[in-house]
């Protein structure tokens, strides 16, 4: 429901006018409220504290909480079970400063239950009058200190308001009360005093606003017979002889003077209206009122006095009014008379929405309890049993009452047991259904049998008649009750705490959808996680917390711990989102923010267990370090486990610090080594905040140079220094590089925060600091001219901050741009020497040689062969991090440090180090794992990683999420599984990817085993793997002994990748590959391979001497010839690559530097002989060929579709179970396709129907979907990969949702379109290839490319530089429905839209930036500027 003239101008005046401001959201549609207030809180200043109640919550005791507040405002659409709630608190509330706003849309009867309570109830009928009585309205509450009940009309969106000027409302409010009651008459409920109270309160609003404002409002006859009262909305302005219309705006205090005033002594008859349709009561409120004036009265003589209903009041005619008086008069005065036709009558209940998010859980249950699931408040009861059947109190009647019926059918059993008659067939169904009653599966089974047996038998006992009528009770049911938000509220007095305290086997699942990163918006009072505490404290309840976006086996063990436990189970759901629009990734977001951060910790607790003398309590979650020992330190079973077992508590919460510790020694030995070393120039602190590395090398340098020239030099990150250390600085060199759209690195954040807070208080607190800022960024990474602000905005943003905060710069700012011929050293090189200058040591005459940079190369070369302090540095406990040096040398071995980009601002703000944790991939050439190494593959995943399995784009597993402790165990698991990490990363060769083409059986049999031997062949010597990980020791007193004869100690100068297609599919993109072997196919027989090299990917965003590349074709060799062709390809990369620029340094680069025939020359010249002249060979795809397929063997092959990679169980899809279950019977293999999906091969005949069976059961047979989502590929990106700027494999099935929905509405459903998604510019998921893809630049915010060979020939070209998704979706709209138009026959989209004239084609690598953008009108105009 939109918010309405009259609902918008009370929701504005309640939220300027109060402190405090509690609305209560709607059962089913959105609250007319909510979107109103939340936009008045956006766009405003600080007003009102904003308070949404999930609907259900009791708002009194909120209200009551915060009673000190100079004025409280409550708002809510009328709704029984909201007010009702209302009045056992209404003693209380009635001397506070309180205005209840409730909005009606017909019917007064749920509002007006409030009025008997409270001292001042107004009515408003308009628009206008409801912003004129909520002005007053809060006026009365204020000065009188009392609560006022406001009903109005929710109105039509045709009324109009004039508004009052917000600034006037404060002082309206705050002004010396007018009310002639002093403060001793304020328990006065004398309605005569009150009235005058309302009186003063009405002449200062009337004041104010220049309108009338009367408690009733009297028109028509002059001396009238007749006077009709009315209350409701309804304009009787009807000119009848003899009858007077009052309209009632003050309900109470009503005096009787003011009734009287309106009763001339012409008057014989008085006709009270409402618009009450369902009160309960015999007489209305406003009858009573007027009855007992006139009464009390003794008019003589007396009117008599008739009670009616009045009904829609824009059906009402003056015919209507006429017919109604000449009713009254022949009617008995009891009768209750009916003016306009009632309200329509409502139709029956309709289904409550259940918001799609919360199907994450109803799905759970569905497929755990398929059959017996019995969700005793289900929405569907609505239509039967009314809205009651949603409610908690319902739900749990109902579990008494079939749980009731349930031990009368036992003892029926027990009874018929008894009977000598029956014979031993149904004796014996007796028997065993009364052992397995409680078994959901064989209870239903045995009893279908049992009722079929009893009517066969056709027993007329009562026992066997009861069983038969109460049959629907013989399957054990799964009883579950689910609750929203407002069952975390209020327990004592909610249906949950009825649940707890009944011993009944009812489960209770409660849903909490509160985000994290409002949770300070809620009341601090109703922490919703002691609903589970609560429950604990019970003693006999089983207590879970879940979330299954954060672990979705942890869900389902909860669940089926809960379903199995026999007395009352609460689960607490964790489900954060605001809308059914938030999409899943921002919910996956704010999950993992509140579990690792400890707000949300995922935990079991089990009595049964404490009655067997086991552990209870099961803690769930990994990163809740910070927030457990408070979690803990609660009242409740959590904290006597914390007390008997503190070496729980010691290794969950035990010191954070030792870091920052180890850090603060450091940095007091620095000081003490500048306080030898000071000369008299001042001394020079280097502060940097860098991602990447590149300003933290500017940082170091600077700092370097000026310890050269004699200064006492100190050079740290923004964060590691606070603001009151800063002050005491004397001078201080800046360098920051720039993240995303204009923001700070991550190691900047925190001290740039400190400096805005101070920054917005106008404080100077650096009045004694002189500065100088150097920023490093792109000025074409934003090319629009409305984005050029970004460009080193976070150097131009803390020049001006330090500014504001009275620090003086001593060097202007400088900038260096990555456009400049040197990038940003044509910046630096004009900055640095006047920093020299300004210190007076640019005279200094620099004779000592400036340290050489530490780079890959030197870590390398010192590593003793991938050594390094590697084994130091898994046993220490202190950090969860390895060494800076260490993380680049695992690389070799297969592992990636990371940390989870999600939370890591939060466990900055917390101050512990970021979650680390780390990426393992596992090298297995071609892609091809048994179903025994599958199984081992899957239990690690679960043990050891996040409990899912990566398919990379080459051919391999990886496992994220694994802590370092983890490492070494889950390393040798992956070696028991006959596997291993080695040269998996690094700069070595990586996994040697091959077709999977498994119609050509025997071909691929040939092509994998030549890429194992190809593998094997340039695998690294070094011992130190097997050292480290697998506990392999030295020999000969520990000398090291170790020889690389391919790789040297250098190793190579950047990673090396091979491939090997099998024509006509390119599903490896063999071009992309810095090696590839394209097999020839001759008679059947694989006669060798066509030899390609120079393909690579990787790219910096602005940095033209990066750029993609596809492989080069040089010749022909033999099968036999192949492995050493590899070597020496590899061999004169490793001794000519560039090992000074990294950026430069893959094969592609060398290849362009020496020229391809120079290159060829030189690997013929390794090899003795020249390679033989390439053969024919087509491709005519790099897409996979899903489904069913037979080989020439006879064999069967399903290859199933894995989006993006990611096996895992969800709501339905349970696919890493389903695979689990394949690889127990599978007799095959499984093979990884570099398009990240999964073929299950070698399937026998026999086999078949056993594994089509499980492929159906767990949906891995589905492959409806469109063609542009089976040709879809994306990296992993956030919130693991270090190196990500934006989303990618989170975010790419949600851009193509919206895609494809264009493609379906131009006929392109199956079309296949290439479609490739990366967080960064690195490629991993080869971006440029695709006919349509998007490369991260920051949250959001993407590179757009287009023009790709469908079988990956040829490169795309840069069409727009930066595009969002409502760009992305404009775009691709009109280009999609012209291609369904206008292309040609087989003409697919990579190569229509350089026939249309979008893009201009890719000829080389080099050529990759010429015409980018776009071409003629489709040209984007920043870059043709």
């Amino acid at each position: 429901m939109s918010a309405s003239p009259s609902v918008s101008a009370v929701a504005r005046i309640a939220y300027l006018a109060s402190d405090v401001l509690l609305n209560s959201l709607s059962p089913h549609a959105p609250s007319p409220f909510q979107v109103y207030l939340n936009k008045l809180s956006s766009s405003s200043g600080d007003r009102a504290a904003i308070t949404h109640l999930p609907f259900g919550a009791d708002a009194g005791s909120t209200l009551l909480r915060h009673r000190s507040a100079r004025l409280i405002s409550y708002t809510a659409l009328a709704h029984p079970q909201l007010l009702n709630q209302l009045l056992l608190h209404l003693p209380e509330l009635s001397s506070t400063s309180t205005v209840f706003h409730v909005a009606v849309t017909s019917d007064l009867s749920d509002a007006l239950v409030l009025q008997s309570s409270l001292p001042f109830v107004l009515y408003s009928r308009t628009a206008q009058q409801a912003h004129d009585h909520a002005l007053l309205a809060s006026r009365l509450a204020f000065t009188e200190s009392t609560a006022v009940l406001h009903i109005f009309h929710v109105g039509e969106e045709s009324e109009t308001v004039e508004e009052l000027d917000g600034d006037r409302i404060a002082p309206f409010l705050y002004a010396e009360r007018q009310s002639p009651r002093g403060s001793e008459q304020k328990s006065t409920l004398d309605p005569s005093a009150l009235f005058k109270v309302y009186q003063s309160a009405a002449l200062a609003t009337v004041a104010l606003v220049r309108r009338p404002l009367r408690p009733l409002t009297q028109h028509g006859a002059a001396e009238p017979h007749t006077v009709l009262f009315t209350l409701g909305r309804t304009a009787l302005d009807y000119g009848i002889e003899g009858i007077s219309f009052v309209d009632v705006a003050l309900v109470k205090p009503l005096p009787s003077s003011a009734i009287l005033g309106a009763v001339s002594p012409s008057v014989t008859r008085v006709i009270v209206l409402e618009q009450i349709h369902h009160w309960t009561m015999k007489w209305t409120p406003l009858y009573l009122e007027v009855v007992s004036a006139i009464q009390q009265a003794e008019l003589s003589p007396s009117p008599v006095v008739q009670s009616g209903l009045l009904g829609e009041g824009s059906a009402i005619t003056e015919s209507d009014v006429t017919a109604l008086i000449e009713k009254a008069t022949v009617e008995a005065p009891s009768t209750r008379l009916a003016l306009g036709p009632p309200p329509a009558e409502q139709s029956p209940p309709s289904t409550p929405h259940v918001p799609k998010h919360e199907a994450a859980y109803t799905k759970i249950l569905a497929n755990l309890f398929s059959g017996r699931l019995d969700i005793l408040n289900s929405p569907d009861l609505v239509a039967q049993q009314g809205e009651v059947a949603t409610t908690p109190e319902f739900a749990l009647g109902r579990a008494r009452g079939e749980l009731e019926e349930r031990e009368e059918l036992v003892n029926a059993v027990h009874e018929l047991l008894r009977d000598p008659s029956v014979t031993i067939e149904v004796h014996s169904l007796l028997s065993r259904w009364l052992a397995a009653k409680d078994d959901g599966v064989k209870s239903k089974q045995l009893g279908d049998e049992l009722s079929a047996a009893l009517e066969g038998e056709k027993l007329t006992s009562s026992a066997a008649q009861k069983i038969l009528i109460l049959r629907r009770l013989l399957p054990a049911r799964s009883r579950w009750i689910i609750g929203s938000d407002a069952w975390a509220y209020d327990m004592g007095a909610s249906g949950l705490h009825h649940a707890i305290a009944s011993r009944l086997n009812v489960n209770v699942l409660i849903l909490d959808t509160t985000p994290y990163t409002t949770r300070n918006s809620a009341d601090p009072h109703r922490r919703k996680q002691d609903v589970g505490l609560y429950a604990m404290n019970h003693g006999d309840v089983f207590v879970a917390s879940t979330a299954v976006y954060s672990s979705y086996a942890q869900v389902l063990q909860a669940i089926m711990e809960a379903d199995r436990y026999d007395g009352p189970s609460v689960v607490l759901a964790y489900l954060p989102y605001n809308t059914e629009q938030t999409p899943a990734l921002e919910i996956l977001k704010e999950t993992k923010l509140a579990v690792d951060s400890g707000y949300w910790p995922l935990y079991r607790w089990n009595p049964a267990k404490e009655r067997a003398g086991k552990e209870p309590f099961s803690l769930d979650s990994d990163f809740v370090k910070n927030e457990l020992q408070q979690f803990l330190d609660r009242q409740n079973h959590l904290s006597q486990l914390s007390r008997s077992r503190p070496e729980l508590a010691a290794e969950l919460v035990g010191s954070l610090g030792e870091n920052l510790k180890q850090a603060r020694k450091q940095r007091a030995q620095q000081s003490y080594n500048d306080l030898l070393t000071a000369i008299d120039a001042p001394p020079l602190t280097v502060l940097y905040a860098s991602d990447g590395g590149r300003a933290e090398k500017v940082a170091k340098r600077l700092a370097t140079r000026g310890k050269l020239r004699g200064l006492s030099t100190t050079v740290a990150t923004f964060d590691s220094i606070s603001i009151e250390d800063l002050a005491k600085e004397e001078m201080v060199a800046f360098v920051t590089s720039v993240a995303g759209q204009g923001e700070f690195p991550q190691n900047g954040r925190t001290f740039v925060k400190a400096l805005s807070a101070l920054t917005a208080r106008g404080e100077k607190p650096l009045t004694s600091v002189r500065y100088s800022v150097f920023g490093l960024g792109d000025s074409h990474y934003w090319p629009r001219p409305e984005d050029a602000h970004y460009y080193n905005k976070a150097g131009k943003d803390l020049d001006a901050r330090l500014a504001q905060l009275g620090a003086e710069r001593f060097v202007p700012l400088g900038l260096g741009d990555d456009q400049d011929a040197d990038g940003p050293e044509t910046g630096y090189k004009a900055w640095e020497p006047l920093v020299w200058k300004a210190l007076g040591v640019d005279a200094v005459a620099v004779t000592e040689q400036e340290p050489e940079p530490i780079t890959n190369e030197h870590i390398k070369v010192a590593s003793q062969y991938l050594r390094g302090t590697i084994a130091e540095g898994l046993a220490d406990a202190s950090t969860g991090a390895l060494a800076p040096s260490d993380t680049q040398l695992t690389k070799f071995h297969g592992i990636y440090q990371q940390d989870d980009r999600d939370i890591r601002d939060e466990r900055q703000a917390q101050g512990v180090e970021p979650a680390y944790s780390f990426m393992i991939r596992v090298r297995m050439p071609g892609g091809v794992c048994s179903p025994e190494q599958w199984l081992l593959l899957d239990q690690i995943a679960d043990e050891h990683g996040n409990g899912s399995l990566k398919i990379t784009t080459r051919q391999t597993f990886q496992y994220h999420g694994v802590i370092k402790r983890h490492l070494k165990t889950a390393i040798q698991d992956i070696n028991r599984a006959l596997l291993d990490t080695l040269a998996a990363c690094g700069d070595v060769n990586r996994n040697v990817i091959v077709s999977t083409i498994p119609s050509l059986s025997k071909l691929h049999s040939q092509a994998y085993d030549f890429a194992r031997r190809v593998s094997e062949h340039l695998l690294p010597r070094t011992s130190a793997y097997h050292e480290i990980w697998l506990d392999k020791k030295l020999v000969a007193g520990d000398a090291i002994k170790d020889i690389e004869p391919l790789y040297g100690e250098f190793y190579l100068p950047r990673k090396f990748k091979v491939a090997v297609a099998i024509p006509p599919n390119n599903d490896v993109d063999v071009f992309a590959n810095d090696l590839g072997f394209i097999a020839i196919v001759e008679n059947g027989e694989l006669a060798g391979f066509n030899v390609s090299i120079g393909g690579g990917m990787g790219v910096t965003h602005g940095n033209k001497k990066t750029y993609p590349r596809a492989g080069s074709i040089i010749g022909f060799c033999t099968v036999a010839q192949g492995v050493d062709v590899a070597e020496k390809v590899m061999l004169v990369q490793r001794d000519n690559g560039n090992r000074a620029d990294r950026k430069n340094a893959r094969l592609k680069y060398t290849i362009d530097r020496m020229g391809l025939d120079a290159f060829t020359a030189e690997v013929e010249r390794r090899l003795g002989y020249a390679l033989a002249p390439a053969r024919a060979y087509t491709f005519d795809r790099n897409v996979d060929d899903f489904g069913w397929v037979t080989g020439e063997d006879g064999r069967h092959h399903f290859t199933c579709f894995i989006e993006n990679g990611r096996i895992q169980d969800e709501p339905g899809r349970d696919f890493k179970t389903g695979l689990r279950e394949i690889a127990k019977v599978h007799r095959g293999t499984f093979r990884l396709t570099a398009n990240q999906h999964l073929i299950i091969t070698d399937v026998a005949t026999e086999e078949l129907s056993t594994i089509k069976r499980l492929l159906a059961e767990y949906k891995l047979d589905t492959l409806s979907y469109s063609g542009l989502r089976l040709s879809s590929s994306a990296c992993v990106a956030f919130p693991t990969c270090g190196l990500a700027m934006a989303e990618s494999e989170r975010y790419l099935p949600i851009l193509i949702d919206k895609v494809e929905k264009i493609c379906e509405e131009n006929g392109l459903r199956n079309d296949s379109i290439v479609m490739r998604m990366t967080g960064c510019p690195n490629g991993c998921a080869r971006p440029y290839l695709a006919e349509v893809a998007f490369v991260g630049k920051a949250p959001g915010t993407y590179l757009m490319l287009l023009g790709g060979g469908y079988y990956g020939q040829r490169l795309n070209k840069i069409y727009r530089e930066t595009v969002t998704e409502p760009e992305i979706l404009a775009i691709l709209r009109p280009m999609i429905k012209r291609y369904a138009l206008e292309r040609q026959s087989g003409e697919r989209f990579g190569d229509f839209v350089i026939r249309a004239g979008y893009i201009a084609p890719t000829t080389e690598g080099k050529a990759w930036y010429d015409r980018m953008g776009g071409e003629g009108e489709h040209r984007e105009i920043s870059v043709a500027a």
